[in-house]
């Protein structure tokens, strides 16, 4: 068990969290979750003890043990693979370092002897002979291949490493694991592997996640960070967010009688309730929901931006001609010999492996690369809005949010402008900000209005929820599956994909698979993934 206590932390005179009192325990996990600023990452930073509140204090019971899922990717550059892992239980490790440490000595001692033999019982005490192959079994299931367990961690790729350190928070049955983030960077099998074993595992976890699929998947209560206060809810994001939007339509609907709201609330649960009995985490989390009382249910304060995709023209008959294309980079093969045909209606997902395959197949398409070989065109009555996976080239100049949005608008009027970025959620003064100064979300938000003004028939989004919050990301996904025209996208977000695309096209360095099937389909298919082992 770990509980906060009474924690508040300002930054000058903002107030990130005042007289904040929560207990994390049993086997549960807890998605925390709130807005690009809230201040996640900050109170999992508390928790951990990385930072110290203004006031109040953190308390974790006595002899328990918590692992963090570390973010700095170079902090164990001269250790091996499977050492970084080890070093996640830091207890077994100091004994196995302080026992090799005394055998080793040329001059071993009685004492030394007693030593050692104090060694050997807390080091079987605590299972070390299965050390090495419960760390090897990890990384295994983090896709890292058995040839790399004995290099050093500075010989591997930012996104091993990244599976390397999740390994390393997982190792050992920590009896709190607090996990920020985890499954950035990682394919959609690491992310299966992943909620199958925090479906399987029997301590508390702590996570903040933008997947809402993961949120879905993984958790048994949501902790809500909104407005410097933080409340806990039983069930998972979907739950929490439909509940809230019910109570949220209630509060605005001020004929609705008391008892008749009382009723559908109560509807709302014994359906969610039934529902979770299909879940993975069908038992928990069923048992949750029918104590939840209708009181329980609040609206949420939570703002969500109003994100609309209109088209100038609907497109024709011939929307996406690919023949041959092919990108190799410093000796790496992304792809070969593409061939596709896009049609009316087609919401297609693009996967790949190796991420920055996907990144420049778009990058192609968008007119910002060149192919090695191969060619492609889009139809006559084609209007392409593109999102791209970095926008830190259209952000340079100094202009403010209001010029910044103009020179991309043939219309100039003030009005015009601001109701697109009052839409985005930048209102009042906030439209003057300057656009170099902007966070990550607020740049990708920006380039939503972008692509809106735009009025394409084709969207191309490369990863478009990266750095964005869940409500934005939630008015994204509503928008793009009521998007009348044609999508191009690439995402790593479960929900999304499945959501929005009705056609799969994955990429590989020996051949693609092109699938008319939704992203559940897809990757359930037997078929279909025997035909992904041939193109990697």
């Amino acid at each position: 068990m770990i509980s906060a206590n009474n924690i508040t932390l300002q930054f000058g005179k903002r107030v990130l969290f005042e007289d904040v009192n929560i207990t994390f325990s049993g086997d549960n996990c807890f998605g925390v979750i709130g807005a690009n600023g809230a201040g996640k990452s900050t109170f999992l930073k508390i928790l951990s003890g990385e930072i110290d509140p203004n006031l109040g204090s953190v308390n974790l019971e006595p002899g328990k043990r918590m692992a963090v899922l570390k973010q700095n990717h170079y902090e164990y550059d001269e250790v091996t693979v499977l050492n970084t892992v080890l070093m996640g239980h830091k207890k077994l490790w100091d004994i196995m370092v302080e026992k090799d440490a005394v055998y080793a000595k040329p001059d071993f001692s009685d004492e030394d002897g007693i030593r050692a033999s104090e060694l050997e019982a807390e080091f079987a005490e605590m299972d070390g002979w299965n050390a090495e192959p419960d760390a090897a079994a990890l990384l295994s299931g983090m896709r890292i291949h058995e040839d790399d367990h004995y290099k050093l961690m500075k010989d591997l790729d930012g996104n091993q490493k990244v599976r390397i350190l999740l390994a390393q928070a997982l190792f050992g049955s920590p009896d709190i694991l607090i996990l920020d983030e985890p499954t950035n960077d990682l394919d959609i099998h690491t992310i299966s592997w992943l909620e199958d074993f925090l479906l399987d595992f029997k301590n508390t976890v702590i996570v903040v996640s933008h997947d809402r699929h993961f949120l879905d998947t993984v958790c048994t209560h949501i902790v809500d960070i909104d407005f410097g206060k933080i409340n806990l809810f039983s069930g998972n994001y979907t739950f929490w967010y439909e509940s809230s939007q019910l109570a949220l339509k209630q509060k605005q609907s001020a004929n609705k009688k008391a008892e008749d709201k009382r009723k559908e609330l109560q509807a709302f649960i014994d359906r969610f309730s039934a529902n979770a009995s299909k879940s993975k985490q069908a038992t928990a989390r069923k048992k949750m929901l029918e104590k939840i009382n209708v009181e329980d249910i609040q609206p949420s304060s939570r703002k969500y931006p109003g994100i609309i995709f209109n088209q100038s023209r609907e497109v024709g008959d011939q929307i996406l001609t690919v023949r041959n294309l092919s990108k190799t980079v410093d000796g790496e093969v992304y792809f070969k010999d593409l061939n596709f045909d896009i049609n009316r209606g087609d919401k297609v997902s693009f996967l790949g492996d190796n991420s920055l395959a996907v990144h420049a197949l778009f990058e192609i398409l968008a007119g910002n690369m060149e192919p090695d070989t191969g060619t492609f065109s889009f139809g006559q009555t084609v209007t392409t809005s593109y999102l791209p996976n970095e926008n830190a080239e259209y952000f340079t100049a100094d202009l403010d949010l209001m010029d910044w949005l103009r020179q991309y608008s043939t219309e100039k009027d003030e009005m015009y402008i601001r109701g697109f970025l009052g839409k985005m959620l930048f209102s009042g003064e906030e439209v003057f900000k300057k656009s170099n100064v902007l966070s990550g979300g607020e740049k990708v938000r920006c380039m939503l209005s972008r692509m809106m003004l735009a009025e394409g028939n084709v969207l191309m989004l490369n990863e478009p929820t990266n750095h964005l919050d869940l409500e934005t990301i939630t008015a994204l996904n509503n928008s793009l599956m009521n998007f009348k025209g044609n999508i191009l996208f690439s995402s790593h977000d479960h929900t999304f994909t499945q959501s929005v695309a009705n056609r799969i096209i994955e990429i590989g360095p020996k051949g693609f698979v092109d699938s008319l099937k939704e992203f559940d389909e897809y990757i359930k298919d037997e078929g279909i993934q025997a035909q992904r082992a041939n193109i990697v």
